[in-house]
């Protein structure tokens, strides 16, 4: 005999996470509540609150959940495709929303500043991920673009890639950016090469390189700090 899928309408009016939401605003609510109104739905013989628990009991905190792949997230019980990737996208939402809180005229006072908005979205990444901050001539944020991802090689961060958002908001300076998944943020030949190239292309299309930040989860490599700019 098959298990029935329960559904939020099974549980209390009380235990609804949207009725507690409503009752006692959204900055009261549990983790595990929080969860369950992006699952929405139990699965078979458990409730969507069991389904969230699940979740956190699995990965042990939200960095990891957050981290996982669809599939890592699939072997939870009682999460499927559909849900494995509201949980992606409401993770990433997160993310954006904090680099959006820069992009509006916030002056990059240095590298620090730099690692601060974007540790979170590349920190924890397993594979590298190559970032253009386009600033005004007074080091004001002017927007955020990602360019590549993968190995960061010559074909990966071609100028006229690396460059083109740079050009389109009208960039008078940037800083590049990207991630080592190892943690190790000291600078590959690889970076140094493609450094360098970048910083001779900048100079004839007249928009300089002030840096190259190396992002990992807990620390960074500046460029210019080391004089390597």
């Amino acid at each position: 005999m098959n298990k029935k899928t329960y559904t939020v309408r099974d549980l209390p009016i009380e235990d609804r996470p949207r009725e507690r939401l409503q009752k006692i605003g959204v900055d009261n609510l549990s983790t595990q509540e929080l969860l369950a109104l992006i699952i929405e739905k139990g699965g078979k013989g458990q409730n969507v609150l069991t389904v969230a628990q699940n979740l956190l009991a699995h990965f042990g905190n939200l960095n990891k959940m957050k981290n996982a792949s669809i599939e890592e997230l699939k072997k939870v019980k009682g999460i499927g495709f559909a849900t494995a990737c509201k949980l992606q996208a409401a993770f990433k939402l997160g993310e954006k929303s904090e680099i959006q809180i820069k992009k509006y005229g916030e002056k990059i006072e240095g590298p620090e500043s730099v690692f601060k908005l974007l540790r979170n979205e590349i920190g924890n990444k397993k594979k590298e991920s190559f970032y253009i901050l386009s600033l005004t001539t007074r080091n004001n944020l002017i927007g955020v673009d990602k360019v590549s991802t993968g190995t960061l090689s010559a074909s990966l961060a071609h100028p006229r890639e690396v460059f083109l958002p740079a050009i389109k908001n009208s960039a008078s300076t940037v800083i590049i950016v990207h991630n080592h998944p190892s943690g190790d943020t000291q600078p590959s030949e690889d970076d140094l090469e493609i450094t360098k190239r970048l910083v001779e292309a900048g100079k004839i299309l007249g928009i300089e390189v002030v840096d190259h930040i190396i992002v990992a989860k807990n620390n960074y490599f500046s460029f210019k700090d080391k004089g390597l700019i």
